[in-house]
């Protein structure tokens, strides 16, 4: 790995920024050049991009619809125009060219420290800054500091016994050789079905020799409908982006379409049918939009489950490879719904072959391959589609360290405390874009990221006119938002499954629902009310003074109301 800044020089920043994908080049941007302060972003790869620098492997590509993934009007409309995606839903090597692209239209590399990782980082109670270490020895301190990390960019490797005494080659997806893996003629093992695999396997199963595909857990694959998009498809998108960004922010999950108003079994079978192809048709996420009850009620949500089964018994001709495809453990939409483009049709091939390591577990890794509880599998290279420790795995391993000295993993040991999923108590002045109880991967990123560095740039330049330069949330606002935080994922079926948004994948981990479940439009008019609220539920102050401040208690209570609204409309 490459450093490009090496001399110990202390230095002082107004901020220091960890990461340079979405988050950090956009909140970057506003600190230097809306605000005018001085900053420093550490990435820990060798150039921006974030998820798209690290995640290369075969197939990798968005499943948000390029148009609206991406920087909006909020950054500039001059960007909006100049760039056009070519596909519907855009690869990686395009998402990474359009990330470069915004680094060097808005000269931002200067402000970046690329193959550098931070190990530490220390709040001093009685100067009111922040002490940043990364792994080259170097040391800054900051007024603030913001978390730009992402919410997928710890991978993780399970634990198999013998997994390093394997002689082939092996790959994680999450950090995929620049260079490419060349699978021709090889036997490879491909561990884990989600997001990644459903991208990976149809393209490896081309080149390969033979795949085997191991799998634990199905997964109700969507149609993506992706395709090439043409001259007419820009010149739509581009008229239209006003009216496009202001739903993305009004939504629940941050796209152009909201969810329709009106449950499942209130139409007739026929009718549900209709609208299942409809969507279907459309691909994209739009299908779990098609009714408003489908994570909520447990019949409602069996209809469009089993619209799914239908599909996939459609397109494998094996019937029993078809069952073992199909998910009937967990209902659909609570683990994450990979979108899929000949994923189920690759199972039609003779060189793959789908290995159900529920019924027969994975036993461990030798030499020569992968042996599970009936048979061993001699293959060449395995690559390991086993996601990742999300959501606050990065966060700890930045080794943050709040007042007197507490760690911020020994602080969430239960599992997060914050406020708003922004901010978290005995950690003045550091922010997390789309931390955990946000809606961040319940959401398009673009979208919750922009509202995140949006409300953070507004609520630094508020602190500057007043006076002030220390914030923190308040324990009381805190506990009243996790409590919301819980009372909304209760109202759901999300905690029905083992899925890495409950921290299910990872030993250990306390189980609750990371992400925020109560939609990004409300969540945006909740943190707005905050602001407006003078910072409701923060203390406010002067480094090394006292601060303060007061708390409403009002979240929940605005929920309730806001879901009144909506359910009336």
């Amino acid at each position: 790995m490459s450093h490009a800044h090496t001399d110990q020089v202390q230095e002082d920043f107004d901020a220091v920024v960890v990461g340079a994908g979405f988050s950090g080049l956009y909140m970057l941007h506003r600190l230097r050049d809306t605000l005018g302060l001085s900053a420093r972003v550490f990435e820990a790869g060798d150039d921006v991009g974030g998820t798209w620098y690290w995640n290369r492997y075969p197939g990798a590509r968005c499943d948000s619809e390029s148009y609206f993934y991406s920087f909006s009007d909020r950054l500039s409309e001059d960007l909006l125009e100049e760039w056009t995606w070519s596909e519907r839903f855009a690869a990686q090597p395009e998402i990474l060219r359009y990330l470069q692209h915004v680094a060097d239209r808005y000269d931002l590399r200067k402000d970046i420290r690329f193959g550098t990782r931070v190990v530490g980082a220390e709040y001093d109670d009685a100067t009111g800054r922040w002490t940043v270490r990364t792994d080259d020895g170097e040391q800054v301190t900051a007024t603030f500091l913001i978390t730009a990390v992402g919410c997928l960019s710890t991978t993780n490797l399970p634990d198999f016994p013998g997994r390093d005494s394997f002689r082939g080659e092996w790959y994680h997806t999450g950090a995929w050789p620049h260079e490419g893996v060349d699978f021709t003629g090889k036997r490879v093992a491909v561990i884990g079905t989600g997001a990644t695999a459903v991208q990976a396997v149809p393209e490896i199963a081309q080149d390969a020799a033979h795949v085997y595909v191991l799998q634990r857990t199905a997964n109700y694959d969507i149609a993506g409908g992706n395709r090439p998009m043409d001259a007419e498809d820009g010149r739509k998108i581009k008229a239209e982006y006003r009216d496009i960004w202001k739903a993305t922010r009004e939504t629940a999950f941050g796209f152009p379409y909201d969810v329709a108003p009106r449950t499942a079994l209130s139409v007739s079978d026929e009718e549900r049918q209709r609208i299942f192809h409809e969507a279907w048709e459309r691909g994209g996420f739009r299908l779990g939009t098609t009714f408003n009850d489908l994570l909520l009620d447990e019949e409602a949500n069996e209809t469009a489950a089993e619209f799914l089964r239908a599909r996939i018994r459609e397109r494998v001709t094996d019937p029993e490879i078809a069952e073992l495809l199909s998910p009937r453990d967990h209902p659909f939409f609570t683990k994450r719904p990979p979108l899929e483009n000949g994923y189920y049709e690759t199972f039609n091939r003779e060189n793959v072959t789908l290995v159900n390591v529920r019924a027969a577990p994975i036993r461990e890794i030798t030499p020569t391959g992968v042996r599970t509880a009936e048979a061993e599998y001699e293959v060449d290279v395995i690559v390991y589609a086993t996601g990742f420790d999300a959501m606050t795995g990065t966060l700890f391993k930045l080794g943050i360290r709040g007042r007197e000295g507490l760690g911020l993993e020994e602080r969430w040991a239960d599992g997060p405390h914050t406020y708003l999923g922004l901010a978290t108590h005995g950690f003045p002045n550091l922010f997390m874009i789309t931390g955990p109880q946000s809606p961040s991967v319940l959401s398009n990123m673009p979208v919750s990221i922009e509202q995140h560095v949006d409300w953070i740039t507004d609520c630094l330049r508020r602190l500057g006119e007043q006076g002030y330069d220390t914030i923190e949330a308040l324990p009381e606002a805190e506990d009243d938002w996790v409590a919301h935080h819980d009372e909304v994922t209760a109202t759901t079926l999300l905690p029905r499954a083992n899925s890495w948004w409950v921290g299910a994948n990872i030993p250990g981990k306390p189980r609750r629902l990371y992400p925020y479940a109560g939609g990004v439009g409300v969540y945006r008019l909740l943190c707005d009310e905050v602001a407006a609220r003078d910072y409701d539920g923060f203390a406010r102050g002067k480094s090394g003074a006292a601060t303060n401040g007061r708390f409403s208690g009002v979240a929940r209570a605005r929920y309730r109301e806001l879901a009144e609204e909506a359910t009336a409309s």
